[in-house]
């Protein structure tokens, strides 16, 4: 090819170090060189290294139709080595010239990629003058009439010694971009095409056609045509000929100022070197050779018949890309042999063939594939939980109806009709998607599925596509799917069955689980959603549809209560992702209206859930809800006692939480006071040490329990004194690491007394024990209107670990008993069995003792821990007196349930009377001062009624109540009446008495002060032979006698001292009828 534009001198080399570096370019003036690039190339790895615009440096006119641009380098700025070179690269990103010096290399980058340099054959050696240079010189117009120079004094930006610049030179010099010679059928459409500057003359130029068959003249010119103007594209055509140019082997030169003729031999000898040339220059050749014996080509460019990978003959090529001319092969691709591209001929296109295209553009054949075979998305889905096509490729496509940062959700337009098969399915990018919402794609993938947590976690998996994903947008703005009504007048939820079969059949009609999976990734509208479980921290929403009809379990506050057999599979989850829709998201209370809520159905963290797409925080009804006030009150005959988790209490405001500074202590104090009306006993939970969750060995609780008795007292109340659990041990109760949550208690001095010494727990926390890792229960007694209550305090270990409600472990209402299950069962059955065994010990020894068992036992009334604490030890659960709708203190995504009891012995529960009082669950988590709710519960213990004797002879007669009767001087006579009666004697003189009808066991005589007047210090007067019981005679009467004497060593003499009638000695013997 002749190149009008051209490197024309540069220096990279001289002695010591290298200075003054430069490349000079001339060009025709008329040529712009904008778009033009310089490429320096490193010949040691082939890589480029420095690229200049040429566009942006000026230039110097040298006269006769030239310029000169120079690029000036930095000290070294040109590389040294064997070898290095540059590319001229044109504004089309064609490379006019890939030239190098000490030797030639592959460029492995940049517009040279894969060209290999032409080396200028001489070179700069370092001892040269500062100001040397390399250079063309001789005459004429184009890089091809010049020959390289070294000179020790360079000509930068003017024209080089030796050379002349003459003639008249084309802005861009002509080349050869497209020919046919042959093709399918007769030869009517041969051409040749011609790529130039735009709208240029291009007369001077002859294309010749030169003979290279051997059994023909070799080197005769067979054809000469002579060239136009180019057209505003800068094409020329030949136009269609019809046999003008042979099949055989030819040659096609391109010439300048062609004085030759038709016919005339130029290589005489047919030696394949030409002897006559009768032009100035060649513009640019062409070679094409049938493989003949003897066959002779005239250029550097030969096409052969493999090449392309094709035996054939070439009959038509194009330079690919357009214009590209290195003078090699590898500059051109075979046409299309059936024409396609032109009109008529549609032809049958070859992928990667170049398409006929005369005066336009040159472009390869890009055969599109067959459109492959579709799968639909509810094909993949199938009728199941999981997909028939798992590890399967598969195409498929749909809208794209969500976008979220590491995947999108993609639904079918139309769906197949069928409610048992979800229309949608979600797509796994990993990363953020490309896609937008609206578009309509066509996407190949892998099928998996995906189950979050892990396999180990019970989650259900999700259908999804990913892998390596090939994603075709076919149009966009595209209206998405309707979205499918959750309730009246659409799908209705099944209200009872989460699954009764263990995944044997697929029953979206009847089964939660495979209701929502049927849906799983489509686009849903929640209609009419009534909130059961307030926003909570997760950004999560539970409601009903349709304002609960339908809904079971639903109370008159509006949470969804669970029962043995129901665990509301009806529950919609409204999930916020900001990824997918970013909105304020609201705080709502249960009972609110939300309106319809629209999103896609995901599944995550053991839930389906609608993740929302459309902003509903402007529908909002609020319902009104307010926290409860207890009914029950304190009084002078009512014992009121509560139990309450209060979620880490902590007086640590830098331990990661501020429950100072958040309002915690505040918030709670407040609900003691004003919901709980100020009970006289509060049994705490989650009760952290003093420096909470900061795990540096602190296990007191002293300053927990103070703050919060001070911030009770600042808001109005009772100051309460505080019981803290001393057996604990560091880091050996669970919870927060370093934090040392514990039950404890407050109570109002002013109303009940602690007894001493009554403090103890239940086991320990050793390994092996029921209380190991968990919290030790702790155990107390107080007295109130003289009776003495045992109060047992316990925070059993915690559900953590249980299969999700809609998860694999099914059935999960009838696997509750499964440890498997529900997550420490067995954990929970030791300590309940630890309890038990307390409380018959207790029971066992006083059947009227009044114990209260109660806490945070992270069980439901219905399951073995609490059932069997229950039921094994007589004690009455509270919880069950209160309607089913009413026993929940804890809601869990969207289950309202009772884990926090109350459980009594016979002595307090004929009268005893509770309350969950609802303060905290059913309400935003911003709102909430815990996430449990406090139980109350109030019983009538009234005070003794005290029957005093005289100095006469008197008849004391008790009543039904808890009877005291003071025995004075006289034969008095008692009738104890009912209740649990105490008969007090004082001194020795109150003799003669007779009590009637004394219930054994149950009545108690109080000899305490007595035998303390007369000095005895032991523990049982009976075995001491103190006292002496004896039956008189064959008559129901029985006397207790003192041996008053035996205290001071004296001789033995018994005092008659009390008669009983209805009793036997036997059954007053028993040292439970007596208090010393």
């Amino acid at each position: 090819m002749a190149t009008s534009v051209f490197i024309n001198e540069f220096h990279y080399d001289n002695a010591g170090t290298d200075a003054g570096e430069f490349i000079e370019i001339l060009a025709p003036l008329a040529t712009s060189l904008t778009g033009w690039r310089l490429v320096l190339y490193n010949g040691a790895n082939g890589l480029s290294y420095n690229t200049t615009d040429l566009g942006s440096l000026s230039s110097t006119d040298l006269g006769n139709g030239f310029k000169a641009v120079v690029v000036n380098y930095p000290s070294n700025g040109i590389q040294n080595g064997a070898p290095d070179g540059f590319a001229l690269v044109d504004d089309t990103g064609a490379v006019v010239q890939f030239l190098s010096y000490e030797g030639t290399f592959t460029a492995t980058n940049g517009p040279a990629l894969g060209l290999t340099s032409t080396d200028i054959g001489i070179a700069q050696s370092g001892t040269e003058p500062l100001g040397s240079s390399l250079q063309l010189t001789g005459s004429g117009t184009h890089y091809e009439d010049f020959t390289w120079a070294s000179t020790t004094t360079n000509t930068s930006g003017a024209l080089n010694a030796g050379q002349i610049l003459g003639g008249v030179v084309e802005a861009i010099a002509p080349r050869i971009n497209e020919f046919v010679f042959d093709h399918v059928g007769t030869d009517t459409n041969e051409y040749v095409e011609i790529l130039g500057a735009a709208n240029t003359d291009y007369s001077a130029y002859t294309l010749l056609q030169i003979e290279g068959d051997s059994g023909s003249t070799l080197g005769r010119i067979t054809s000469a045509q002579s060239l136009g103007s180019t057209d505003a594209s800068g094409y020329w055509t030949t136009g269609f000929l019809n046999n003008v140019y042979q099949n055989g082997t030819q040659t096609l030169l391109l010439v300048r100022n062609f004085t030759g003729s038709v016919n005339q031999v130029l290589d005489s000898n047919g030696d394949g070197v030409l002897d006559i040339t009768p032009w100035d220059s060649v513009a640019d050749g062409i070679a094409v050779t049938d493989g003949g014996l003897g066959d002779r080509t005239y250029t550097a460019a030969i096409l052969t018949p493999g090449f392309g990978g094709n035996s054939l003959r070439v009959g038509g090529a194009s330079r690919i890309p357009n214009g590209t001319d290195t003078d090699t092969a590898a500059d051109w691709v075979r046409n299309d042999f059936d024409l396609a591209g032109l009109p008529g001929f549609p032809g049958t296109p070859d992928q990667g063939e170049a398409l006929n295209t005369p005066g336009a553009a040159n472009a390869v054949v890009d055969v599109p594939p067959p459109p492959p075979e579709l799968t639909a998305i509810y094909t993949i889905q199938g009728a199941g939980q999981r997909s028939a096509l798992v590890g399967q490729t598969v195409t498929t496509s749909g809208i794209v109806t969500a976008v979220d940062s590491n995947g999108f959700y993609l639904q079918d337009a139309t769906g197949d009709g069928d409610i048992a098969t979800s229309d949608a399915i979600f797509v796994f990018t990993g990363s953020t998607p490309t896609v937008a919402v609206g578009n309509e794609i066509r996407l190949s993938g892998t099928v998996s599925e995906f189950t979050p947590g892990g396999l180990s976690s019970r989650n259900l998996s999700t259908t999804q596509l990913g892998g390596s994903l090939n994603i075709t947008v076919l149009s966009t703005g595209n209206t998405l799917p309707a979205a499918v009504i959750l309730g009246e007048g659409g799908r209705l939820l099944p209200s009872s069955n989460i699954d009764d079969d263990a995944f044997g059949s697929f029953d979206p009609i009847t089964d939660g689980i495979d209701f929502f999976e049927s849906l799983e990734g489509m686009r849903v509208t929640a209609q009419n959603l009534l909130v059961v479980n307030g926003t909570n921290g997760f950004g999560e929403i539970f409601g009903v549809v349709d304002n609960g009809a339908g809904a079971t379990g639903l109370s008159d506050r509006g949470t969804l209560n669970i029962s043995p057999d129901d665990f509301n599979p009806e529950r919609v989850q409204v999930q916020f992702d900001s990824g997918v829709f970013n909105f304020d998201f609201p705080d709502v209370n249960v009972g609110d209206g939300i309106g319809a809520v629209t999103g896609v159905l995901g599944y995550d963290f053991g839930n389906f859930q609608i993740v929302a797409t459309e902003d509903f925080s402007g529908s909002i009804q609020r319902g009104g809800l307010q926290p409860e006030v207890s009914t029950l009150t304190r009084g002078n005959d009512q014992l009121t006692v509560a139990t309450y988790n209060v979620l880490n209490l902590d007086p640590n405001d830098n331990d990661g939480d501020a429950d100072i500074a958040n309002g915690q202590f505040a918030a709670i104090a407040r609900q003691i006071i004003n919901n709980l009306n100020s009970p006289d006993i509060i049994a705490l939970q989650e009760v952290q040490d003093n420096s909470g969750s900061l795990n540096d060995g602190v296990t007191a609780a002293n300053l927990t329990l103070q703050t919060l008795v001070d911030a009770i007292a600042a808001a109005g109340g009772p100051t309460y004194a505080f019981i803290d659990n001393p057996f604990i041990t560091n880091n050996a109760s669970g919870g927060q690491p370093g934090a040392n949550i514990r039950t404890a208690y407050l109570y109002d001095p002013s109303r009940v007394s602690f007894v001493e010494d009554s403090l103890t727990t239940i086991g320990s926390q050793q390994p092996g024990e029921a209380f190991a890792g968990a919290r030790l229960p702790l155990v107390a007694d107080f007295e109130f209107n003289g009776e003495t209550v045992t109060l047992v305090n316990n925070h059993f270990s915690s559900k953590g670990g249980s299969a999700p409600i809609l998860g694999t472990a099914q059935p999960f209402e009838s696997r509750q008993e499964d440890s498997t299950v529900n997550g420490s069962l067995d954990d929970r059955q030791a300590q309940s069995q630890a309890v038990q065994d307390y409380v018959n010990g207790r029971l066992g020894n006083d059947p009227t003792a009044k114990v209260i068992v109660l806490g945070d036992f992270n069980e439901f009334e219905f399951v073995s821990p609490v059932r069997d604490l229950a039921a094994n030890t007589g004690l009455t659960n509270l919880t069950e007196l209160l309607p089913e709708n009413e026993r929940y203190t804890f809601i869990f995504q969207g289950n309202s349930q009772s884990i926090d009891h109350i459980l009594v012995s016979g002595s307090l529960a004929n009268r005893a009377e509770i309350d969950i009082v609802n303060v905290n669950t059913e309400f935003a988590e911003s709102l909430q001062a815990s996430d449990h709710d406090p139980v109350l519960a109030r019983f009538t213990i009234a005070a003794p009624n005290v029957i005093r004797g005289t100095s006469q002879r008197d008849v004391l007669t008790g009543s039904d109540r808890n009877d005291i009767f003071l025995a004075s001087g006289g034969p008095d006579r008692i009738t104890t009446g009912g209740g649990r009666d105490r008969i007090v004697f004082t001194n020795t003189s109150q003799t003669g008495v007779t009590i009637t009808d004394f219930e054994v066991g149950v009545d108690k005589l109080v000899l305490t002060d007595l035998l303390a007047s007369v000095g005895y210090t032991g523990n049982n007067p009976l075995a001491d032979g103190l006292i002496k019981i004896r039956s008189l005679g064959n008559s129901d009467r029985t006397q207790l006698s003192l041996e008053l004497d035996r205290i001071g060593g004296g001789r033995t003499q018994f005092t008659n001292f009390l008669t009983f009638e209805g009793v036997s000695a036997a059954e007053l013997s028993n040292l439970d009828n007596f208090f010393f």
